[in-house]
């Protein structure tokens, strides 16, 4: 599209009314989870800032619930390009985006991201699309040509040209090669199987290097932009005498493979040309064209032998095949072209990421089977079956794994969970791909169970019996009884009461004490065993959860006789037993 033609507000405004009109919004339930996908449409280079929609407008989505949901967009990219304004619900640009950095000759150019919101979760794919502006020239990896030709060169000799390089795409991109008129030479034009241009200069007329010894030309590569840019390189030929053959490949196309992995120096393919000429002029010597990007520092050729081999590190995730431009020239400058094709193999050479995009610590005991934990992202940039992950969860814990979404897991509990039992755990989870060998990650998530009210205090014995000598001091400790709570914290903490009772028309307060936290019991009287020869009491044992918990002991009867001397004990029993 040509942005000097439009408006930017009004091509903003399409975007969106395309967006909406076409009903790119799709919500998807899967397991509580809502999933939604919407596009833009913006141009490169807005400044930070620039408004790119409203998505919360365009996703139906209350701009309360972005802040409740404690929405974020999550890239897995160290640039985050876009930022979300969740008091208005507007996406801005947040960094440069340059197209040609970002996605440099492919086209659609874009970009995605997640938004993601929580209670309840909801999970919404973003695209935006970067539409390309007119902001480079085309440009010749080198200013000046120099060609030495001889004069009886062949009518339709042909010589291969600098080829020229724009970043841009579409009609911003290169779309023409000019050259300046002469009498000797004409252009030819081709296009590669990618698209991509390059020019011949074609011998029309004889030169005469005694009339001519030497020419110079331009050659002009121009873009279809508004205003049109373009780029210039001279070319400086030099006439020569006496060499008519011109050397010609035996194939116009060589095709070879290479592993990705492959380390320099691997053998790619030998090209071969034939020169007709005798001697020094029939002498060949190969090499590379200068190409758009490194494809020239990923290869080299043998001048002689014309074996290539590699000589940097391809990737397929990178680029999945190459397309080279090899030259066979002469002693008088005559050149062939041949184009050779490597097609690179994957291999698995990318182990799984996995990104975490929440994870809930504590979890509490009395939690549902089912409960969801986690979520994670998991991706692999390798291909095929090498890029094909399963995700487990390491060993045998309560716990289990859900694939709701593409490339998406949820971490859920399998079971019910008793921190009294196990208080913590270490959840492992396992990502490998399918490939040969298989490439494995780990992720080790620390979840730890909070403490509910689900134990009552019990005691450490069924039955307490003290004795006490008669005409004791008030205040003395008759015994202590001990009770114990296996929850935690305030859960645990345990009183110990008295429970209200009489005693011969007393009540038992004015006989015996307890201490809340110790369980000390004192005698609040001096005692006479002709009086009162046995004490029986409750004592309860009560936690600080909410609501608390409790057990209380039962009176009983003792059968034990206590003979009437002096200093005779008195007897203080009590028995355990749950309300």
């Amino acid at each position: 599209m040509d942005f000097g033609k439009y408006d930017y507000r009004t091509l903003r405004w399409r975007s969106r009314y395309r967006m909406t009109s076409q009903s790119m919004l799709f919500l998807l339930f899967f397991s509580h989870i809502v999933s939604g996908q919407i596009r833009y449409s913006i141009p490169e280079e807005m400044k930070k800032g620039s408004v790119i929609g409203n998505v919360a407008s365009d996703l139906g989505i209350d701009v309360q619930r972005l802040r409740s949901g404690r929405a974020r967009i999550v890239t897995g990219e160290s640039i985050q390009y876009t930022e979300l304004k969740t008091d208005k619900g507007t996406l801005v640009v947040n960094e440069r985006i340059d197209r040609e950095q970002l996605c440099g000759d492919v086209t659609p150019c874009s970009f995605s991201f997640d938004l993601i919101l929580e209670n309840p979760m909801e999970l919404h794919h973003v695209t935006v699309e970067v539409l390309d502006l007119n902001d480079n020239s085309p440009s010749f990896h080198q200013h000046e040509m120099q060609l030495t030709i001889g004069e009886s060169a062949a009518l339709g000799a042909r010589f291969v040209l600098p080829t020229a390089n724009d970043p841009d795409v579409g009609i911003n991109g290169l779309q023409d090669y000019n050259l300046n008129p002469n009498e000797h030479f004409i252009l030819k034009k081709h296009l590669n199987s990618d698209g991509r241009k390059y020019a011949e200069m074609v011998l029309e007329k004889p030169l005469d290097r005694e009339r001519y010894p030497s020419l110079s030309l331009k050659l002009i590569a121009v873009d279809g932009g508004t205003p049109q840019k373009s780029g210039t390189v001279n070319i400086d030929i030099t006439v020569l005498d006496n060499n008519d053959n011109s050397p010609v490949f035996n194939q116009s196309v060589y095709k070879a493979n290479v592993m990705e992995n492959a380390s320099k120096g691997t053998y790619i393919i030998t090209v071969n040309a034939s020169d007709a000429d005798s001697g020094s002029n029939g002498l060949i010597y190969y090499s590379i064209s200068k190409m758009q990007g490194s494809i020239d520092s990923l290869f080299e050729i043998n001048q002689t032998t014309g074996v290539i081999f590699l000589s940097g590190q391809v990737d397929y995730e990178k680029a999945r095949k190459y397309e080279i431009r090899v030259e066979a020239t002469d002693q008088g400058a005559l050149t062939d072209s041949s184009k050779v094709i490597v097609e690179v193999n994957d291999v698995n050479d990318n182990p799984p990421v996995i990104n975490v995009m929440s994870f809930t610590s504590p979890l509490s005991e009395d939690s549902p089977s089912g409960t969801t934990i986690g979520i994670i992202n998991v991706k692999d940039l390798d291909s095929g079956d090498n890029g094909q992950v399963n995700c487990r969860i390491e060993h045998n814990a309560p716990f289990k794994i859900k694939s709701n979404l593409r490339n998406y897991y949820t971490l859920v509990t399998d079971t019910a969970l008793d921190r009294e039992t196990v208080s913590a755990y270490n959840i492992t989870v396992v990502a490998t791909d399918a490939g040969m060998p298989p490439l494995s990650t780990k992720r080790t998530f620390h979840l730890k169970v909070s403490d509910v009210n689900d134990n009552a205090p019990g005691f450490s014995k069924g039955v307490y019996n003290g004795f006490v000598v008669e005409n004791n001091s008030p205040g003395v400790s008759l015994l202590t009884v001990r009770a114990q709570d296996p929850d935690e914290n305030q859960n645990a903490r345990i009183s110990y009461i008295l429970e209200d009772a009489n005693i011969g028309g007393s009540p038992v307060s004015e006989y015996v004490s307890i201490n809340a936290e110790t369980g000390v019991i004192h005698a609040m009287r001096s005692f006479d065993y002709e009086q009162i020869k046995q004490l029986v009491f409750v004592v309860k044992a009560q936690d600080g959860g909410s609501p608390p918990l409790s057990r209380t002991m039962q009176r009983i009867q003792s059968e034990k006789n206590i003979l009437d001397e002096p200093d005779s004990p008195l007897e203080v029993s009590s028995l355990l037993f749950p309300d």
